[in-house]
């Protein structure tokens, strides 16, 4: 018996663990990888479209302007022109757009932004004309 009892302490113990070492090495050469690969690709050139026939602007439609510093202007465009008002704020100008569009029901509304006017102003001028039952709106590029 004596001899069963020194076979069991003479035995080692296995471990069951992982190397992880390996793993981590793959990662942190992959990581380089990636990170100095990208940078020194040359981006492709990138093909625009191109507008081959532009459209034209019907000959009535009642127009907003934005302007820098949020400056708006309302005016009626077509045969009978009225030219742009400046009007004092965002609430005086939807007054005039609804009175505009009652008098005018058939005339669409083209939104035309100056280059330092803020964005999200044309997006609540367009947002106010749906919401009026406009459902003629567009934006004026140039």
């Amino acid at each position: 018996m004596a001899f069963n009892s020194n076979l069991r302490s003479s035995r080692r113990k296995l471990k069951s663990e992982i190397n992880v070492v390996p793993y981590i090495d793959v990662m942190l050469v992959l990581l380089i990888i990636f990170m100095a690969v990208p940078p020194s690709q040359n981006p492709s050139e990138i093909n625009l479209p191109s507008a081959e026939r532009t459209t034209q602007p019907p000959s009535d439609y009642i127009q907003i302007a934005v302007k820098e510093k949020g400056v708006l202007s309302i005016g009626i465009v077509g045969k009978t022109p009225q030219g742009l008002e400046d009007v004092a704020d965002r609430t005086a100008l939807i007054e005039r757009l609804r009175a505009t569009h009652e008098d005018h029901p058939d005339y669409p509304v083209l939104i035309s932004g100056d280059r330092d006017s803020k964005y999200d102003d044309v997006i609540q001028l367009i947002s106010e004309a749906k919401k009026m039952g406009i459902n003629r709106v567009g934006l004026a590029t140039k």
